[in-house]
């Protein structure tokens, strides 16, 4: 079964540290979990495939140069994936921004889909999916299948924190998504938040939603 690859690294252990605390603000917490975005992004295409170019600098002409010419479809879960999504859009050059918004059935812990903006056909296209909490996987192995549907390619999973109930969820019926995550916390509680987690990602990022 396929490992995630997650972050090892000091700077991004201390900003999940951050990240976690119950005292650190909406905004705080949007931006670290932008700053958390670019480094799991970096991780994340350590091996794009690249083309060898050249460019005109303003003291050499012809000078060795890479470029990437891959466009990435991104594909933030709403809500909280839209806390990933810009960092991402980033650091990556050719992208387009497609929407797919899931909610949690509170009772069932399955995703209701409110909103598919997922073109018809996605022919090929590599994906790159932001989901900040791989809980249950529910909502992850959701937007899988709607992608595996419109023919997508590749396949790479963003997140802050990924649970390993979720992780073996999601690679036991599409094994060969790219987990990249910047923590893997063990447990899930009974209502299937991750455990020690940082809550609702959705809430902490933008705030209780006005009901």
């Amino acid at each position: 079964m396929p490992t995630p690859l997650i972050v090892s690294h000091p700077l991004v252990a201390d900003k999940i540290r951050q990240l976690r605390d119950e005292s650190t603000s909406n905004a705080d917490f949007l931006r670290l979990a932008s700053e958390i975005s670019r480094f799991v992004a970096y991780e994340a295409f350590r091996d794009a495939p690249t083309t060898a170019t050249t460019v005109d600098t303003p003291v050499a002409h012809g000078a060795p140069a890479t470029r990437i010419d891959t466009e990435y479809v991104i594909v933030p879960i709403l809500r909280a994936g839209l806390g990933m999504s810009p960092a991402v859009q980033e650091v990556l050059p050719h992208t387009r921004l497609c929407l797919v918004g899931l909610r949690r059935n509170e009772t069932t812990l399955q995703p209701d889909v409110y909103l598919d903006g997922l073109p018809e056909s996605l022919a090929g296209a590599h994906v790159v999916i932001c989901d900040p909490m791989l809980a249950t996987g529910g909502s992850l192995i959701k937007v899988l299948d709607m992608l595996t549907a419109r023919g997508a390619g590749e396949v790479t999973v963003l997140c802050l924190i990924a649970a390993r109930p979720g992780v073996e969820a999601v690679t036991a019926r599409h094994g060969g998504v790219r987990i990249v995550a910047a923590a893997l916390d063990e447990t899930l509680n009974e209502v299937g938040y991750i455990v020690p987690g940082l809550g609702d990602a959705g809430d902490r990022l933008f705030g209780l939603p006005v009901r």
